[in-house]
């Protein structure tokens, strides 16, 4: 089993940061280093490691960029991951729009299923690799501690 998870509204409470918009149109990463956990992270974690699941982030980076804002914002966003706590096997920071179950594909064993748990309905619509998970309507700690036992 895989866990797929988004970062922005999922885990990281981006727009809950002040200006984090203009911030982001000036090419400024901080955001999503300031951004807030949305979980108990130490008990999100608990819960994810003992599920034995393999955990992978796939996160869009910022919808206007460089190629040197692509940079900064992948390095502030794996600092929140290890900051936070959250434990991952896999990060892609990818461009903003591409399709995430592209991204892990290739780390599914065969008749292997990825759960993808992200805030953004569209993106969960046109997931294919097996369920959703929102975090808007679910409680992933309760969610994640039911699934590890």
């Amino acid at each position: 089993m895989m866990y797929v998870f988004d970062m922005d509204g999922t885990i990281a409470d981006l727009y809950g940061v002040k200006d984090w918009l203009p911030k982001l149109r000036n090419y400024n990463a901080s955001p999503y280093k300031e951004a807030k956990p949305m979980w108990d992270m130490a008990r999100l974690a608990k819960a994810l490691k003992a599920s034995g699941a393999k955990v992978v982030v796939v996160t869009w980076l910022s919808k206007d960029s460089t190629k040197e804002y692509d940079i900064a914002v992948r390095k502030a966003k794996l600092e929140w991951l290890k900051e936070n706590g959250f434990p991952f096997d896999k990060f892609h920071g990818v461009k903003y729009g591409t399709t995430k179950a592209n991204c892990v594909r290739r780390y599914l064993a065969e008749n292997e299923l990825a759960v993808l748990i992200d805030d953004n309905a569209k993106i969960r619509k046109g997931w294919s690799l097996g369920e959703t998970v929102n975090p808007v309507e679910t409680d992933l700690i309760e969610y994640f501690e039911r699934v590890a036992g």
